[in-house]
């Protein structure tokens, strides 16, 4: 999270809202599966798109899909198979927060992430 001395919630939310992007990265990160976490001796990664991940709360509780896209700027997941009917029938993605979903299965097609993950065994 950001560094913020002050303990108020508005000075909280202004320091996330207006986080740099190198910082953002840190709030795009979410918990591992507890086999991945024995394996990588991790706890939590940064999500990329083609992780395939569980989502714990919500409406769509217990679905498992793969991330279609990371929204840098809003903190949120696109995961394939989460979407919402519009009233005109469309159906559009539901951005999730990452905080909840677990990662099941990493995207290990960058090899700087296999290898930063393998140096926790």
């Amino acid at each position: 999270m950001v560094r913020v001395i002050s303990k108020q919630p508005r000075k909280q939310r202004k320091a996330r809202y207006t986080a740099p992007i190198h910082q953002r990265g840190r709030f795009l990160s979410a918990p591992l599966a507890p086999e991945l976490r024995e394996k990588y001796n991790t706890r939590r990664v940064r999500v990329v798109t083609g992780d395939t991940v569980r989502v714990l709360r919500g409406d769509f509780a217990n679905e498992e899909g793969v991330v279609d896209g990371v929204d840098t700027n809003s903190c949120k997941l696109l995961v394939h198979g989460v979407a919402v009917t519009k009233a005109d029938g469309t159906e559009v993605p539901r951005p999730i927060d990452p905080s909840n979903v677990q990662i099941t299965k990493l995207n290990l097609k960058d090899k700087l992430r296999e290898t930063r993950l393998g140096e926790g065994t």
